[in-house]
């Protein structure tokens, strides 16, 4: 059973009067464990695609369930607590608050969930622990690299152990060694927690990384690495 499945999936936008369809009849299935990468030309619907993924947008039709929870029919408070348990998301620009250190900006979804105090502490030492930033927990953002700063974005998108991380460009604003730290950051964390992940990238080095790549070409999903030209990603 796929952890991630979208089934005749269809998104459009009104941009002034125009009708604007980036996703025609998506259908995608994603193992527990898999690493798949997302790429395509700027405007074609991939970050919309994470954005339907993790429940930030909704769907105009069709099917979208995340480890056994059909997303498409949950209302807007069952959305928001399924995500916070079920959903990682990884920002491209870090999204960290500057007036929280390493260790609040990491706690911050952990807030979300019901379990004791000591158990919130656990998950974040671990989650630092896995970035390799327990020795910069008391840091503010402004006291850390911008590799750092996407490691603590990083650790905050795994600290409540979610089924999915989805990851938007997550080497987009870095300068290329700091890239490579953190691609294999994201693939020792894939490997050894077993975390499934969905990485949109416009950098083909970067989508190389994952044991499946996938390319958005006019609303359509398609393998690129795969001998039958045209293969839809639906499998």
């Amino acid at each position: 059973m796929p952890v991630v499945e979208l089934q005749d999936v269809c998104k459009s936008f009104r941009k002034g009067g125009e009708i604007i369809q980036p996703l025609r009849h998506v259908d995608l299935r994603i193992e527990s464990g898999e690493f798949v990468s997302l790429m395509g030309p700027s405007g074609t619907g991939k970050s919309t695609l994470l954005n339907l993924v993790s429940g930030i947008d909704q769907v105009d039709s069709g099917r979208i369930v995340v480890d056994g929870t059909e997303v498409t029919t949950l209302s807007r408070s069952r959305l928001a607590d399924w995500r916070a348990r079920s959903i990682g998301y990884i920002f491209q620009t870090h999204q960290l608050i500057p007036v929280l250190t390493a260790y609040e900006n990491v706690e911050l979804p952990t807030l979300l969930l019901k379990q004791s105090a000591t158990e919130r502490h656990r998950r974040v030492d671990l989650a630092l622990e896995a970035v390799g930033l327990a020795d910069r927990a008391a840091h503010y953002p402004r006291q850390l690299s911008g590799g750092q700063e996407q490691r603590v974005g990083i650790a905050r998108a795994i600290v409540s152990h979610p089924r999915v991380v989805v990851a938007d460009e997550p080497t987009g604003s870095l300068d290329t060694d700091t890239s490579e730290q953190i691609q294999e950051l994201l693939q020792r964390l894939n490997q050894e927690l077993d975390i499934t992940m969905l990485m949109v990238t416009h950098d083909a080095d970067v989508a190389a990384i994952a044991s499946r790549r996938l390319l958005l070409d006019h609303g359509k999903l398609l393998e690129t690495d795969l001998n039958e030209p045209g293969k839809t990603a639906a499998g």
